[in-house]
């Protein structure tokens, strides 16, 4: 199953999504690109911090889903790649635009051992519900906040608007971070 969010732009792809797009209609769906984490069962273990901007939470969502099946299958098997913490810092403006909120949580709840979020907000009007609040943090995720996960073992991968994924990159770089430690997505 291929899940995606198409945030509506004049970007042709998504303006034929949002106009045109019906059940049933034909894609093409390549596959490629450098932005993912699949690690072998021998691999070392890696913690990951997941940072999300917006859309930006298409691939990251897939990485934290498949790190939670990873996590699976080691905790059935008792083989497989040894998954470390991850923890997903996500931002939008608002909750209603924090995508895909309900299969993050679910993860979270599942895995409160492995799995932690934080989701941002930084133009909130409306109350926060109750099952989102301790979730929630108004504002932008913080320089201080990633720095708090820096490690030999962890990965970062940042995908959202690039003024952010810049941000985030540089001040991990300037932290020490290694570059072959920092994956970031630009697709537009």
């Amino acid at each position: 199953m291929i899940e995606l969010a198409v945030k509506y732009t004049n970007h042709p792809p998504a303006l034929w999504i949002h106009n045109q797009c019906t059940l049933d209609s034909e894609v093409a769906v390549r596959v490629g690109g450098e932005f993912f984490f699949d690690p072998e069962p021998s691999d070392v273990s890696r913690n990951l911090v997941l940072i999300a901007g917006g859309v930006g939470i298409n691939p990251l969502l897939s990485i934290l889903r498949h790190s939670a099946d990873l996590h699976r299958e080691r905790a059935n098997k008792g083989s497989g790649y040894e998954i470390g913490t991850i923890k997903l810092f996500y931002s939008a403006k608002n909750t209603s635009e924090l995508l895909f909120k309900k299969n993050i949580l679910d993860l979270v709840n599942e895995f409160p051992e492995k799995i932690a979020c934080s989701l941002h907000v930084t133009k909130q009007t409306t109350q926060i519900s109750a099952e989102l609040k301790p979730y929630i943090t108004e504002g932008r995720i913080t320089e201080k906040e990633i720095r708090d996960h820096i490690s030999k073992e962890t990965l970062f991968y940042i995908c959202g608007p690039p003024p952010m994924t810049d941000f985030f990159s540089k001040q991990l770089e300037n932290s020490h971070v290694p570059k072959e430690h920092i994956c970031f997505e630009k697709w537009w």
